[in-house]
């Protein structure tokens, strides 16, 4: 079985559609048939964000030839700040360069996903809540959200879950 807190019953996961910090569009649903590892991160972040994409991204190194069955993505929740050239670095300084699409958007665009995804934000984006980064979701190869992992989930839970996610 998965490693994470299993989700019952499976149900679709939510839209998302938004572009990474390099300006392409990245679309969930265009992102069927594989399984698919859904965040949200701040690159200012003291605590939790880096050790997130940090594992993130050591999972991915560590799937070998399985990774090409997975995607990786983080939404920011400071959008303010999130500036390309800072995400750069930031997923740079954590071995997740080319590894995890970093996703940003318009302010409604950013709301409506937070929302959708039950993200808590703070509407003045000066305080974030606590617990807005803290969850990994699973997504399997057919669209559901199957599974949620904790912020200090380890990348062999992610190793075992990958090819489960995207048989589903």
């Amino acid at each position: 079985g998965l490693e994470g807190l299993i989700l019952e019953p499976l149900k679709p996961a939510p839209p998302l559609a938004l572009h990474n910090y390099t300006g392409q569009p990245v679309s969930l649903a265009t992102m069927r048939g594989k399984a698919v590892l859904v965040t949200f991160v701040y690159t200012h972040c003291p605590d939790v964000c880096p050790l997130i994409v940090r594992s993130l991204a050591a999972a991915q190194r560590q799937l070998g030839s399985e990774a090409r069955r997975l995607r990786i993505l983080a939404v920011t929740v400071d959008p303010r700040r999130d500036t390309p050239s800072a995400i750069r670095e930031f997923l740079r300084a954590r071995g997740a360069l080319g590894r995890i699409g970093y996703l940003l958007g318009t302010r409604s665009q950013l709301l409506a996903t937070w929302k959708a995804w039950d993200i808590g934000v703070a509407a003045d984006n000066k305080q974030l809540t606590t617990g807005h980064t803290a969850i990994v979701y699973g997504i399997t190869a057919s669209g559901r959200m199957a599974v949620v992992y904790p912020s200090d989930f380890t990348p062999a839970q992610i190793i075992h879950d990958v090819p489960l996610l995207a048989r589903m």
